[in-house]
């Protein structure tokens, strides 16, 4: 890698939310994103080619390389944005498909825990007049969508109706 890539790699790695155990769907969105959008998510999209031979042909050579390079620079990357006390436990892999593999498997439960935390939030919500009613209601659509970002759809028929069901009696005719 020249000099001239190792500053948008860092600068766009220190772009990427830090992956705390708790964000794992927000984490991996963004990391496949910025490899892809740096052309180095080859490793992530492919297994690792056979070793090269005497007999290799020169393609197979360059996606070899081209693989290698991917690998390298996708596990950097990852593990760049995992929190410190986080990083200490996850075992060092030789394949950033079995380190994203790896790190799913083990904080899977905690997206499942926050989904279920932010859909129990967003059906109780109540407009209690703190607020003005375009920050409630935009709250409560930040809710939706952080529950998208963990597989939950919730169409939009549902929010207007968990957004009406959370306003006072006053507003009925609504």
């Amino acid at each position: 890698m020249d000099s001239a890539s190792a500053i948008p790699f860092h600068s766009l790695a220190s772009s990427v939310t830090m992956f705390n155990g708790l964000n794992f769907s927000e984490w991996r969105e963004q990391v496949q994103f910025y490899l892809g959008v740096m052309d180095l998510d080859l490793a992530l999209l492919n297994d690792k080619p056979a070793a090269i031979t005497d007999s290799s042909s020169a393609d197979e050579k360059s996606f070899y390389k081209a693989w290698e390079r991917s690998n390298r620079l996708s596990l950097m990357f990852m593990r760049m944005n995992i929190a410190n006390n986080i990083k200490s436990t996850i075992p060092q892999t030789e394949s950033a498909m079995e380190y994203l593999t790896f790190v799913e498997e083990r904080f899977r439960s905690a997206d499942k825990s926050l989904a279920g935390t932010l859909m129990a939030e967003l059906t109780t919500m109540k407009f209690d007049g703190s607020r003005s009613m375009q920050n409630h209601i935009i709250e409560m659509t930040n809710i939706a969508a952080r529950l998208q970002t963990l597989g939950m759809k919730v169409d939009d028929s549902f929010l207007v109706q968990f957004i009406l069901n959370s306003l006072p009696p006053e507003y009925g005719p609504f």
